[in-house]
């Protein structure tokens, strides 16, 4: 059994994605800092698919305590990094914190792996990397554009750094996954988002609205050149984000890779726009929400949606939930969680 460390495995997308792992037959092990999670994840980690992951609390930043780990899990053969800052308004008005919290624990953690014979290694990278991209949909050939906030540029310069690392490093095989929107929550409603604060995404702020945390909703502008003037995005529900790590990581693991840098982007290959979230969750809750159109946010890009046909035919992944699935699973997420 291949033991696979998953770094932020107790986060939104890692402990969505330490399940299927699980599912699929491999071993994990998380590595966390709990400070935008909670250790709770792991019963429902557990309640899901039966089996408890190896946790160790540890934040990467801290490089002898990275190295100490390193050296009591030898047998690793594969990574999922997710541990990462990934607000895109927050990285605008505290960038120092993104440049330190995402590249030095990325270094850190390929500091440690570098020499090893051989080791998988998926990116949890981000569509923001094309900025605004000139055309849609987005495929993984568009240019990298001038990044639009410090998150998406530490997702650019995330990739150098694992491009750079992987053509020296002879045992390292490397792929981005470029996400577009996660959204939703599992179907068990075990786990799901659990934003810390006030959300920095649209749809907790959607449910939290809807459930009577918030008191409104704020559209950041409705005269953006799209049809109903907010900005659109490409939504993918969580659990088929996961599954996509799963089938990039059984491409390296098979040796079926063709470069040690491949990219892929990851989401549905249809755009939504702002309203439309909204007409979806209206839809599939029975609730009136309560939102109303605000200035434009420093940092948004006009609309981002994926061509996905390299995932598809190449890794042979494709999403399958639609808009509204992912929608209910989160108001019922949200329900449970209130």
């Amino acid at each position: 059994m291949k033991k696979i460390l998953v770094t932020g495995g107790l986060g939104y997308i890692g402990s969505h994605t330490v399940v299927e792992l699980q599912l699929a037959g491999f071993e994990v092990v998380i590595i966390d800092n709990l400070s935008n999670s909670s250790k709770d994840v792991l019963q429902g980690i557990e309640r899901i698919t039966g089996i408890m992951p190896v946790f160790e609390e540890l934040d990467l930043r801290d490089k002898q305590a990275t190295i100490t780990f390193f050296q009591k899990y030898d047998d690793i053969s594969g990574i999922i990094h997710f541990a990462a800052s990934k607000a895109v308004g927050e990285s605008v008005t505290n960038p120092l914190l993104y440049y330190e919290n995402n590249l030095s624990t990325l270094i850190t953690v390929l500091q440690q792996i570098q020499h090893k014979k051989d080791i998988s290694f998926i990116f949890s990278s981000s569509c923001t990397v094309y900025g605004q991209a000139e055309m849609m949909p987005i495929s993984e050939n568009a240019p990298i554009q001038q990044a639009f906030s410090p998150y998406g540029n530490t997702k650019q310069i995330g990739e150098e750094i694992l491009k750079d690392t992987a053509k020296i490093a002879k045992g390292l095989q490397v792929i981005s996954l470029r996400y577009f929107n996660p959204i939703g929550a599992h179907p068990s409603t075990e786990i799901g988002e659990l934003p810390d604060g006030v959300p920095q995404n649209l749809v907790p702020f959607i449910t939290q609205t809807a459930i009577g945390l918030r008191n409104e909703l704020s559209v950041f502008g409705n005269d953006y050149p799209t049809e109903d003037g907010t900005c659109i995005r490409d939504y993918i529900h969580v659990v088929d984000l996961a599954k996509a790590h799963v089938t990039a990581l059984k491409r390296l693991v098979d040796n079926a890779y063709k470069t040690s840098f491949e990219v892929f982007n990851i989401g549905t290959g249809k755009g939504s726009s702002v309203l439309e979230v909204i007409e979806s969750f209206e839809r599939v809750s029975k609730q009136q929400l309560n939102y109303k159109i605000v200035g434009k946010r420093e940092g948004d890009v006009i609309s981002a949606y994926a061509d996905t046909t390299k995932a598809n035919t190449i890794l042979g992944w494709k999403a399958t939930s639609t808009l509204d699935e992912a929608m209910l699973s989160a108001w019922k997420w949200e329900q449970k969680i209130r």
